[in-house]
């Protein structure tokens, strides 16, 4: 019998997410819902509801499950956003969005990545959410303005197009800085057309790789 791992889906809500602070409904109910282990390598699936990040090959990782329930909450969504993700990655972020908002527009540079990813969710049945392979630097201007925009992957900087395609009232959430070993979580806030910046967390992503390399070189 092929194992679901429903039980580990649960102690992770219960032990590493609702002792957190993560109190959002929608969202508890998807960390339960979802087969967090499809979307890690095979020999790493016993690990899947681990509180840490996975390899997830090409040099990337699947975020700790907590990471991704508090960069979620803190978007403040109500369910008919339309989002943006940078840095799909395993696509298990954008499954997350898939079950809170109306629609997920989701960018991955890497080509082997992003194809997995789609293929993946198609299989699980999410038909909401659209799946690009691209810079995510330059965001997906043709689906601006997004209610909320997510960035997993880090920078020196907000790319300033990502600011620019971010609607009124909306909210974006990036780990920031320019070393690779800590970044700043980092939540802006559109409001009368003016950017609201408060600063979360200590963090540590992967870096964000395409034309924002050339935007200022991140320290060794």
């Amino acid at each position: 019998m092929v194992q679901d791992f429903l039980e580990e889906r649960k102690r992770m809500v219960t032990h590493q997410l609702r002792v957190r602070g993560i109190s959002d409904r929608r969202i508890l109910e998807a960390f339960e819902s979802i087969p967090r282990h499809l979307f890690v390598p095979a020999d790493e699936r016993e690990w899947s509801y681990e509180d840490h990040p996975l390899p997830i090959g090409f040099y990337q990782t699947i975020s700790q499950p907590y990471i991704v329930a508090y960069m979620t909450q803190l978007l403040d969504l109500i369910g008919t956003e339309r989002v943006l993700e940078v840095g799909t990655g395993s696509g298990y972020q954008a499954a997350i969005l898939a079950e809170v908002v109306k629609t997920v527009f989701t960018i991955e540079i890497i080509e082997g990545l992003a194809q997995k990813a789609r293929d993946r969710l198609a299989n699980l049945g999410y038909r909401n959410v659209h799946v690009r392979v691209g810079d995510g630097y330059k965001g997906w201007p043709e689906h601006a303005p997004f209610d909320a925009i997510m960035v997993t992957a880090s920078a020196g900087k907000i790319p300033q197009p990502l600011l620019n395609q971010l609607a009124e009232g909306g909210r974006l959430i990036m780990p920031v800085g320019s070393s690779r070993h800590s970044q700043e979580l980092t939540l802006v806030t559109k409001k009368d057309g003016r950017f609201q910046t408060s600063i979360l967390a200590q963090v540590i992503f992967v870096r964000m790789t395409g034309e924002v390399e050339g935007k200022g070189r991140p320290d060794p």
